[in-house]
């Protein structure tokens, strides 16, 4: 029997969304707030910096490359963009970019690496720059960011995820892993936080065409499975306003 709360949730959003763990709570208003996004340049971080900033945050974009972090936050609309480069694969960079970053409102995880091949193929570098920047980096930020938001009494944060978290597929034993474990610690953090009245959403999107793995290596999805694009992915990041728990994102809008 479908719980009567998810059933109000889901005739706000469009067709492409699964909400799950959703919340009474009020959600949190994006404008004039300040969100932190990793991963801010490649193609679905890009789509999410345009809905965020569409919405009225202010944002502070995160990535390797600051040429391309500055040309982002120079296309957004809104003022008060700021840049941090960092490359998350790397010891210690998730806690200095929380530190640079500042007073933030908002976290919306998103910077992975795709984590595929068989395990023997891994080098010891590979393997634990996968782990760093897909699992221990968004727990590191969350861990510095969450003393603040719980001092103001407000917050939010976002993880972006994968149905790969759910559901394990070949040759993907490493990401799977992350995934698995990212899903896991959003959840877990969501009970630890709820009572503070922080937010805390995980987002799942299915094979995501036209950004990430797919989309640089020419890949093609596995038989059967549904594709979604940037835009859908973004639009469900905007969706904490309603304090969802897990969004999946699985097909297009009009799909």
């Amino acid at each position: 029997m479908e719980n009567k709360h998810f059933v109000a949730f889901r005739t706000y959003l469009p067709p492409s969304f699964d909400v799950l763990a959703a919340s009474l709570r009020a959600g949190m208003e994006l404008a004039g707030n300040t969100a932190l996004l990793t991963g801010a340049t490649g193609g679905l971080g890009r789509a999410i910096a345009g809905a965020l900033a569409g919405r009225g945050a202010k944002l502070v974009l995160s990535g390797r490359k600051a040429e391309a972090l500055e040309a982002l936050a120079a296309e957004l609309p809104g003022e008060s963009h700021r840049i941090v480069p960092s490359d998350l694969a790397e010891p210690g960079a998730a806690e200095k970019l929380a530190a640079e970053a500042g007073e933030v409102d908002v976290l919306v995880a998103n910077a992975g690496l795709p984590g595929t091949g068989r395990l023997p193929d891994y080098t010891s570098e590979r393997l634990e720059g996968t782990l760093r920047v897909n699992l221990e980096a968004p727990m590191h930020l969350a861990r510095a960011l969450e003393p603040g938001m719980i001092e103001r009494g407000k917050g939010h944060m976002v993880f972006i995820s994968s149905l790969s978290g759910k559901s394990a597929t070949p040759l993907s034993s490493v990401y799977n892993a992350t995934k698995f474990g990212l899903r896991g610690f959003a959840l877990g953090l969501r009970t630890d936080l709820a009572p503070r009245g922080i937010g805390v959403s995980l987002v799942s999107p299915g094979f995501v065409r036209d950004a990430g793995m797919f989309a640089d290596t020419g890949a093609k999805t596995p038989p059967g499975m549904g594709t979604t694009t940037p835009d859908a992915v973004s639009d469900a990041v905007r969706s904490v306003d309603l304090d969802a728990g897990e969004i999946e994102v699985d097909r297009d809008f009009l799909g």
